[in-house]
């Protein structure tokens, strides 16, 4: 297995666009078009938000009908379509008619997705327009314009690739993602449409795909706030004919798309609304797994441990606070802490707190590792074998600007 790339040459098969239609004020690129050539098995999953945009309630009905036959996924940014009631569905299944149309295959095979502004109807005369263009712009290579057109507040757009040697054939597997702001996963909170042109049964592409997503999109945190409009789809057209079953190529498919997702997920963090720093929360020694993860979330999403980190001040007291507050059983005289420089630094580095207590630790050094942009934080309960790494960012003063005037 390669390296995961951060640019899509291509993908057998597929064809996309991404172009300016007109619905960001802005002028840029505002809808995606990604296009298989044959139908594609496809997996989802979505946000457990109980309010749900209408693209999210639409393509969860598609799913369920036509698994084994997607060819193409539609994106609009600008506008979510979620909070717009019987007009947001209405709209939903026209742009995936419109998309069909222009394609020659049938409305069950669109999936459908929307990200921007909450509570805003589509406009659907300019977004018709821009499927149009797309339609027409399609190519093998232009995934880069893709990545941009899904982007609302992202600064960068985000793409991932790489190429598995499976014990059936190589494959290839790419994505592109979008997300900066309204990050705190229970499932994920972006978006992100993989591809890969692998064979894989519908039922095996979901278990792969929930299994990668798990480790990855589901484990970072910018804001603390979830979605309308979370999904994460994954597409196999399998021109490839290397098949994927239960083994060893499943094992090192699994391995591929683990990698790409983990790479879209820490691209996102790195591009969280005004971060200045990216944080590797590693919480070891818990009880179970569940328990690891609750407290390393709780601790991710507090704005004094992440005001802190923009600070630079090793104020570690606000991250045994919080892990305290996280609703699972402590014993706060078992508790360690460690600080490291880097991402996702394997060494323990400085540690700050052992038993519970304050190690003799010189501040001048745990000042030293704060500012750096990236910081490796574990904090070990002393409860046990479970472990959950988290990735999440600080909370500047550029954070609250930004979305306080994000419809402005």
């Amino acid at each position: 297995m390669t390296d995961v790339q951060a640019t899509i040459g291509g993908v057998s098969g597929f064809k996309v666009a991404g172009v300016a239609c007109g619905i960001k004020r802005s002028g840029k690129r505002d809808l995606a078009l990604i296009a298989s050539e044959g139908p594609c098995t496809a997996a989802g999953v979505f946000t457990t938000n109980r309010v749900k945009a209408a693209p999210v309630l639409f393509d969860q009905a598609q799913l369920a009908k036509n698994a084994a036959g997607i060819r193409a996924v539609v994106t609009n940014s600008g506008v979510a379509n979620a909070c717009t009631g019987a007009q947001g569905m209405a709209d939903a299944e026209a742009t995936a008619v419109s998309t069909a149309k222009v394609l020659g295959c049938a409305p069950q095979d669109v999936l459908v997705l929307s990200t921007g502004v909450i509570g805003v109807p589509l406009p659907m005369d300019t977004l018709k327009r821009g499927i149009a263009a797309a339609a027409a712009a399609l190519q093998p290579d232009g995934w880069a314009d893709v990545a941009q057109a899904i982007m609302t507040t992202d600064t960068r757009p985000k793409l991932a690739a790489i190429r598995v040697e499976t014990a059936s054939g190589m494959v290839t597997i790419a994505g592109v993602a979008k997300g900066s702001g309204m990050i705190a996963p229970n499932m994920a909170t972006m978006l992100a449409v993989i591809v890969t042109d692998a064979v894989l049964d519908a039922p095996l592409l979901q278990e792969s795909l929930r299994a990668a997503n798990g480790v990855s999109f589901n484990q970072i945190v910018v804001d603390g706030d979830m979605s309308t409009n979370d999904t994460v789809l994954l597409l196999a057209n399998g021109v490839s004919g290397v098949q994927v079953t239960a083994g060893e190529s499943l094992a090192a498919f699994q391995d591929g798309l683990t990698a790409v997702c983990t790479a879209l997920a820490k691209d996102i963090v790195k591009d969280g609304e005004g971060m200045t720093r990216f944080i590797t929360l590693r919480v070891t020694g818990a009880p179970d797994a569940d328990a690891a993860r609750q407290v390393a979330m709780t601790i991710a999403t507090s704005p004094l441990v992440k005001t802190a980190f923009y600070g630079g001040d090793a104020n570690w007291g606000r991250i045994l606070a919080a892990a305290g507050r996280a609703g699972v059983p402590l014993e706060a005289d078992r508790l360690a802490l460690w600080f490291a420089p880097g991402e996702d630094n394997p060494a323990d580095g400085l540690q700050l707190v052992a038993g519970g207590a304050p190690t003799d630790y010189r501040e001048e050094d745990a000042a030293a590792i704060m500012a750096e942009g990236a910081v490796s934080v574990r904090l070990d309960l002393g409860l046990g074998d479970a472990a959950s790494t988290v990735w999440t960012c600080d909370l500047s003063h550029e954070y609250v600007t930004i979305n306080g005037h994000y419809r402005t």
